[in-house]
């Protein structure tokens, strides 16, 4: 089991690296996280939900993702309420208090999966969540340390030399753990090292000193790797005064599934942005409203900024928009929440863009999607669904993509400024990628493959971490 010293600090990336080192030498293994809180998720080929990260792991380590790899989600609905969903079903929106008396039957739908999972893979690699030596959790964990200790495994500490303070990390996280936790800790991995390794080897020889355990690997900062975001939105980004398409993204408090504007982000033509509080909104060729857990909340919020005074005048100018899901359900005339989905029952106004309205329910849709998008050629599209909110309106009737199952999905407005879609992963399918920034304004370019690309990376990923991994002191299957 993988456990981090904090947050980000590198564990879901080693677990993708050990799945795919494990892959090539032949061994039969899956990824597993007991517990994930995220809002970006993926739909599994058994019809659920789970942690994205945890299906970058499973395309790793060869599979198809499942709801097993990831038996318990939180969805963070605010601040202190999030949706819980177990074995890839909503089944109820808690507080922090009520989901840490619900722990109980969680940690049962954990090992009823963690067994299923032991009993069809000779080997199977763990993620913790955050860190083990957050005392206040430790009561009930079903994450970290109390997993570790009810299912028996061995676990990894890594930590993140970057943020600094690496040596403290392993050394107070170890000290707050109880004596048999100590002993399940078999050694340590520094994760985004940079310089001369030689200048890090006194401290190495210190450590393993110190606590008597192994430094099992130093693994070294690898830039631009495109690997799906756990939750942290990439705001990092390269200014391309040479590209072709300027387009920014809205990042409201409860962004979901943001990993959708990667490609976008990472794309030669196009000098991309996110948008945070405070900031305006830029003269740009195109504006993206990304997901949303909460959708009036941040639709609110998204008023105060003053930004839909910005989106009218973009629009007026000739600018194009594109709205996923919950940016989706915001361009049209209401949101209805009648039953109290996203918090108290409440109807708002949208930013009356598409004429439609959309109503939250209380079953969530969940599909892997294929099918071509409406526009000239019709350009071939993937994707999923993952909404809670059913739109209708005369706006429908131009809709934005035409499903391969008969369905038709979204709008696109009369004047062809504005496109707004369920389907999330739009711009990771090569021909739906050129089709829309073309669409957008962007001059003809080669289709890009960011699938490929991710392949790519995560080969890379393993190159680097096998090589720098002590595989005597770690042992695992297929390296005795």
């Amino acid at each position: 089991m993988v456990q981090g010293c904090t947050s980000d600090a590198g564990k879901s990336t080693l677990v993708a690296a050990l799945c795919r080192i494990l892959k090539r030498r032949g061994v039969c293994v899956a990824p597993f996280k007991p517990q994930n809180m995220a809002l970006n998720s993926a739909v599994t080929e058994d019809g659920g939900e789970i942690g994205r990260a945890q299906a970058l792991q499973a395309l790793a380590a060869g599979l198809a993702p499942r709801i097993d790899f990831n038996p318990v989600l939180l969805k963070p609905a605010t601040d202190k309420r999030a949706q819980i969903i177990i074995h890839g079903r909503a089944i109820d929106t808690l507080d922090a208090v009520a989901y840490h008396d619900y722990k109980r039957v969680a940690m049962g739908a954990v090992m009823e999966s963690w067994q299923r999972l032991t009993t069809q893979y000779d080997c199977v690699i763990v993620e913790g969540a955050g860190s083990p030596a957050e005392i206040n959790l430790r009561d009930r964990d079903i994450a970290n340390m109390g997993f570790a200790e009810l299912a028996d495994v061995p676990v990894i500490l890594i930590a993140d030399i970057d943020r600094g303070g690496v040596f403290a990390h392993f050394v107070g996280t170890l000290d707050l753990l109880s004596a048999s936790e100590q002993a399940r800790v078999k050694g340590f991995v520094i994760n985004r090292f940079r310089g001369d390794i030689a200048l890090l080897e006194p401290g190495l020889r210190w450590l393993e000193e110190r606590t008597g355990k192994p430094v099992l690997g130093v693994l070294p900062y690898l830039h631009g790797l495109f690997l799906d975001a756990e939750d942290a939105i990439a705001t990092h980004a390269e200014t391309k005064p040479d590209a072709s398409l300027k387009a920014v993204a809205l990042a409201y408090p409860r962004c979901s599934n943001h990993n959708d504007l990667d490609p976008l982000r990472l794309h030669p033509e196009v000098d991309f942005h996110w948008i945070g509080p405070g900031q305006p909104i830029p003269s740009c060729d195109l504006i993206v409203l990304p997901g949303s857990k909460a959708v009036q909340a941040d639709l609110h919020w998204l008023r105060a900024q003053g930004w839909h005074n910005a989106i009218e005048r973009h629009l007026r100018y000739g600018g194009k928009l594109i709205g996923l899901c919950g940016g989706y359900q915001m361009l049209g005339r209401a949101l209805h929440d009648p039953n109290g989905i996203e918090g108290a029952p409440a109807s708002s106004a949208g930013l009356g863009l598409l004429d439609c309205e959309t109503t939250l329910d209380d079953e969530k849709q969940l599909h892997n999607v294929s099918g071509r998008l409406a526009f000239d050629g019709a350009p071939a599209m993937t994707g999923y669904e993952i909404h809670m909110g059913v739109t209708q309106g005369p706006a429908l009737e131009r809709p934005a993509v035409r499903l391969s199952d008969g369905r038709s999905d979204g709008a696109i407005s009369a004047d062809g400024q504005i496109f707004g879609s369920y389907c999330h992963g739009l711009f990771d399918h090569p021909e739906a990628l050129a089709a829309l920034l073309e669409w957008a304004g962007a001059k003809p370019a080669a289709h890009i493959d960011f699938a490929a690309r991710r392949e790519q990376d995560i080969e890379r990923l393993a190159d680097a971490v096998e090589a720098a991994i002590d595989w005597g002191k770690l042992k695992l299957p297929g390296f005795y």
